[in-house]
């Protein structure tokens, strides 16, 4: 395991190290594979990026779950360790109902404990086409109600702005996919997938989702304006989203 996390920042390495030790122990017999994805797998991690890994499991054992709560809630403060726990039986359905998330799992992951547990599951266009729709719909209803909620108060909209960014940006590779087109990262699939956008300051809103995201900072005003490119950003991948079906 310790070449698949050595390009990680050395807290986030001995941490996540650490709560891979104490699964393995305390879950031993029930724990069948220990997963990492996102950026983190892919050595990308920025300081406000979380960490995301997933437990499989034959059976979902309470008693050995009590014993790693405590280990978790340390990694989660350390370095925000999200952890999914899922059932082998459960892996082929949460793929259909998540598939934008599963996309993006399967296309970036490493096995740091295990047999892989994504080696024969293939999400299907249709579900894809479904959950993505849901994603970008859902994310535009929470950006306006969240606009309008704290949009006075611009410092309240940069956290806002970074946590969307992410899933915008895996929505854009989910796209890129579905078109038979690949990228290395959700990132640049966004960047490529404006280039078929008109109208907008696509440049601009792009360069303050990140900073938004990786320096948690933008030059005052900005913040709304932001958002507001933000939604119609995600206007625009519905119809590409329709343009698909």
């Amino acid at each position: 395991m310790e070449s698949q996390i050595s390009n990680l920042p050395e807290n986030v390495r001995i941490t996540l190290a650490d709560f891979v030790d104490a699964a393995k122990t305390e879950c031993s017999g029930s724990l069948s594979a220990i997963v990492l994805y996102g950026s983190a797998a892919e050595g990308r991690l920025r300081p406000t990026s979380d960490v995301n890994l997933i437990l499989v499991f034959r059976e979902f054992n309470v008693p050995q779950i009590d014993r790693l709560r405590e280990k978790l809630r340390v990694a989660y403060a350390a370095i925000r360790l999200n952890v999914m726990f899922i059932l082998d039986s459960e892996v082929l359905i949460a793929s259909e109902f998540f598939a934008v998330k599963f996309t993006d799992i399967l296309s970036r992951n490493r096995i740091l404990f295990g047999s892989d547990p994504f080696k024969n599951i293939e999400v299907s266009r249709s579900a894809t086409l479904q959950r993505l729709r849901q994603v970008v719909v859902n994310l535009t209803l929470r950006l306006r109600e969240r606009y309008a909620l704290v949009s006075l108060r611009e410092e309240q909209l940069m956290p806002i702005i970074a946590d969307v960014t992410g899933p915008i940006r895996a929505c854009a590779a989910t796209i890129l996919s579905l078109q038979g087109k690949k990228t290395e990262h959700p990132k640049e699939a966004l960047q490529i997938l404006v280039q078929a956008f008109s109208g907008g300051n696509w440049t601009q809103i792009l360069k303050n989702m990140s900073l938004a995201r990786e320096e948690q900072q933008l030059k005052p005003g900005d913040a709304a304006s932001t958002l507001l490119g933000i939604l119609e950003l995600l206007k625009a991948m519905q119809k590409q989203i329709q343009g698909l079906s």
